[in-house]
């Protein structure tokens, strides 16, 4: 086992926080960026408390899988205030690619995304 893939079994067994969750999405979509070959990862959803803050998260990898993931988590700080209400969240995917796409990982659901410009061996 590499020292990389050590240390990163070491930060997974590390205790998983009380406050943050996976939570469901309802759409993912890969955008062009402004600037040529670059991409936005666009997910929308509605969350079940009103002040959760919902960030997309890479998973992180030892090398490049096929698809890579990116987990939609949702951190409730405090009280939660119990209303739904909708979310739309970006996140750059240029350094985070696998080698067809990204997978968006829900709380009960996941989305393969292909890169249209990726070339199949």
């Amino acid at each position: 086992m590499s020292t990389l893939e050590q240390s990163l079994s070491q930060f997974r067994a590390l205790p998983k926080p009380e406050s943050s969750r996976l939570i469901d999405f309802e759409e993912a979509e890969i955008r062009p960026g402004i600037v040529s070959d670059t991409y936005i990862l666009i997910v929308r959803g509605t969350k079940p408390y009103l002040n959760l803050e919902v960030n997309l998260v890479p998973l992180v990898y030892v090398q490049q899988p096929e698809y890579w993931g990116i987990e939609v988590v949702g951190t409730l700080p405090g009280i939660g205030l119990p209303a739904t209400a909708p979310y739309t969240v970006s996140l750059p995917v240029d350094g985070i690619r696998g080698k067809q796409g990204i997978e968006v990982i829900g709380a009960n659901c996941s989305k393969q995304l292909p890169f249209l410009d990726v070339k199949h061996s």
